[in-house]
């Protein structure tokens, strides 16, 4: 359940970035500060996304879902960002070199240990195909109610 692994310090609102990268250290940055993940985890996302592109487009909204081996990985957490505007990420199952583009304002990043690493990915996927949970998601006013959000979804 990726509720059991939502955190309140692990969840960004109104994140004010520019490029991914940024996203990917300050999230990655606080998962590794936390002890979730190993110093190598932002470098290693950094390099997946170049190979596996996490941008999708959900309806209109914007959504990314970076991740990264297991090998990077201490214990299982979710990091979680609305960002203040849209930042650019290649879409997913796209070769970088289309630049197909999606603008993301909803982060979900993974660091997941464990045997069930598709399950938590899969679960993700669920939670952002639902669209009425999306926008609630991305339109939420704190933290709190992310955290419930996902919660309600899951029940």
């Amino acid at each position: 359940m990726l509720s059991e692994n939502i955190k309140e310090e692990l969840i960004f609102m109104d994140l004010d970035v520019q490029t991914r990268e940024e996203v990917f250290h300050i999230l990655g940055g606080k998962l590794t500060e936390l002890n979730y993940t190993k110093e190598s985890f932002v470098p290693a996302l950094k390099e997946r996304e170049k190979v596996f592109p996490t941008g999708l487009d959900v309806n209109g909204v914007g959504v990314a879902i970076p991740h990264t081996d297991q090998n990077h990985v201490n214990a299982t957490a979710l990091a979680l960002a609305v960002l203040k505007n849209p930042v650019e990420f290649h879409q997913m199952a796209s070769n970088i070199e289309d630049h197909q583009m999606v603008p993301v304002r909803f982060i979900i990043m993974l660091a997941v240990s464990g045997a069930n690493y598709m399950d938590f990915l899969q679960n993700a996927i669920l939670l952002i195909q639902d669209q009425e949970v999306l926008k609630r998601i991305v339109n939420a006013k704190t933290k709190e109610e992310i955290m419930h959000i996902v919660k309600e979804k899951e029940n």
